[in-house]
């Protein structure tokens, strides 16, 4: 398994934070990525995100900075978890109860005999860009040229590693052949970077324009735009969503409905309002590192990543499944029941909260 984990006192030091973070939710303090508080007669619902600061999971703080998890009737205990692939299995520790990350974990899950379902659909497209550093230009023309690279990637069994695997062996590369390294994004991403321990990897905003200002990367692949996500992974590949273990969402149907109004809520905001006005709403700290013109200047530019309605777009699933049954041997010769990954049923029932 050519895949590598950089830094592991860093990964022990964010293990303990975020352990130290589930503590703090269990007995209802605020968090450092925030506690939403609709009363205590309202039910609570820990979340775990996979990178809070990316603007691919901008509508889970931005809900709590409208006020639409009051509104809606839930308290709301956001947990910031770096990689998806760790929040997925906070989740089926029962540590968490849902996760915002990539629906194609569900896939995954579902291959290897676990029931989730993601209960609303955020992100039409993957909003993810493939860097290169900038000394590979004229050298690294597309993923053909990734045998023998260090590719970044956020962690082991991210939605990153899914798609950096795939695209690899579209490309005519086998995974095996190159070398994925967890490296998170922000500062982590753009250190490896610099320091040469990667030589492409995929990232989101703000870490795109951010890598991009100073000249430390070119982009190869952007999927930030429907045509490229198309072009890069042969159709409609749906990203962030809410999930959760298919037996807690039927057991707590009021509670998922009041979690969905909010974020079809948070949805339609994003839709009316530009990239400043939404930056406005968000904590400052998300936009230190790149300064808030940029992170304004890449809102504007991939508003049209966020899903307007939740629904679940009609052909999205089976790209994803495609893409996984590319390279996952997990998914590979599976039956897999896409109906059962996903669920439509709360957005069609959403109820206005402001």
């Amino acid at each position: 398994m050519n895949t590598k984990r950089i830094g592991a006192a860093g990964a022990a030091l964010l293990a303990a934070t975020t352990m130290a973070a589930c503590a703090n939710n269990a007995s209802g303090a605020t968090t450092a990525a925030g506690t939403a508080g609709a009363g205590a007669d309202a039910p609570t619902v820990t979340i775990m995100v996979g990178g809070m600061s990316k603007q691919i999971y901008l509508p889970f703080m931005l809900a709590k900075q409208l006020g639409y998890y009051d509104k809606a009737g839930v308290n709301v205990n956001l947990v910031d978890e770096p990689a998806g692939g760790d929040a997925t299995q906070n989740m089926l520790a029962g540590q968490v109860q849902g996760v915002g990350g990539f629906y194609d974990h569900n896939i995954a899950l579902q291959a290897q005999g676990k029931s989730s379902e993601a209960v609303i659909s955020m992100l039409q497209i993957p909003g993810e860009v493939e860097l290169c550093r900038s000394d590979l230009k004229g050298t690294v023309k597309s993923p053909a040229d990734f045998k023998g690279r260090s590719l970044g990637i956020t962690d082991t069994g991210s939605s990153t590693d899914f798609l950096t695997q795939y695209l690899s062996k579209k490309n005519g590369v086998d995974p095996t052949q190159e070398t994925r390294r967890g490296v998170g994004a922000g500062q982590t991403f753009i250190a490896a970077m610099k320091q040469k321990a990667i030589d492409c990897g995929m990232t989101t905003e703000p870490t795109v324009s951010q890598a991009l200002s100073d000249g430390t990367a070119f982009i190869l692949l952007d999927m930030r735009t429907a045509q490229g996500s198309k072009a890069a992974l042969g159709g409609t590949y749906p990203a962030t969503s809410l999930y959760m273990q298919s037996d807690w969402v039927n057991s707590n149907k009021a509670t998922v409905q009041k979690l969905v109004n909010a974020y079809v809520a948070t949805l339609s905001w994003i839709q009316q309002h530009d990239g400043a006005a939404i930056a406005d709403k968000m904590p400052a700290s998300y936009y230190k590192g790149v300064g808030k013109p940029a992170y304004v200047a890449a809102l504007n530019s991939e508003k049209g990543i966020f899903n307007p309605t939740g629904v679940m777009p009609a052909d999205g699933p089976k790209t994803c499944l495609a893409v996984l049954g590319e390279f996952n041997p997990k998914v590979q010769g599976k039956s897999i029941d896409l109906s059962k990954t996903y669920t439509n049923e709360f957005v069609s029932a959403a109820q206005p909260v402001s």
